[in-house]
């Protein structure tokens, strides 16, 4: 996929450097799971997430993970995603799917997270996909803003069905992002 600034595509082993960049900061690992994952350690870890989200993507075509390259320099600035969201109380996937993004912190600020995850929303709803939900950390500002920007319809904060604790939810159907 491509957008005014990106591309949009599929991690390849060479990215794996940058990957353990991003995911070995505190800073990022910090808003991605409950508890947060801790930091990436080597390369190889890297290569098995990028292998992760390959397999993860042969068997469901709307769990997508895309580097998110900047057309310019050629710089992977970071992740945009659509995942299964796995309900916290049974472990099982209700059909519900949710849209992530993390930056490394040299490419936050640019629009690049809000940018990526318009045109993976777009692409999903066009290929049939019924709703996207967003959750995120209270706290994180940052993601909020992205949200809001992307103009996701926001839930308020509410017990999370996927992880523990409250998070600022949010959901848009297919029906509403194509009339915004």
């Amino acid at each position: 996929m491509r957008t005014e600034r990106l591309l949009l595509r599929p991690y390849a082993a060479a990215d794996a450097p940058r990957v353990l960049d991003t995911l070995g900061r505190s800073e990022v690992i910090r808003w991605l799971g409950n508890p947060p994952p801790a930091p990436m350690a080597d390369l190889d870890e890297a290569l098995d997430w990028i292998d992760v989200r390959r397999q993860r993507e042969a068997a469901d075509q709307f769990d997508v993970t895309r580097a998110i390259v900047v057309r310019d320099t050629g710089v992977v600035a970071g992740k945009v995603s659509l995942a299964r969201a796995h309900r916290l109380d049974t472990g099982l996937f209700m059909g519900e799917y949710e849209v992530g993004w993390w930056l490394h912190p040299d490419s936050a600020g640019h629009g690049y997270a809000t940018e990526a995850a318009r045109a993976l929303i777009d692409d999903v709803f066009e290929r049939g996909l019924a709703e996207v939900w967003c959750g995120m950390y209270v706290d994180n500002d940052a993601s909020a803003h992205v949200a809001e920007r992307l103009g996701l319809p926001f839930l308020g904060v509410q017990q999370d069905p996927w992880y523990e604790g409250d998070s600022r939810l949010y959901r848009v159907t297919r029906d509403e992002w194509l009339v915004r």
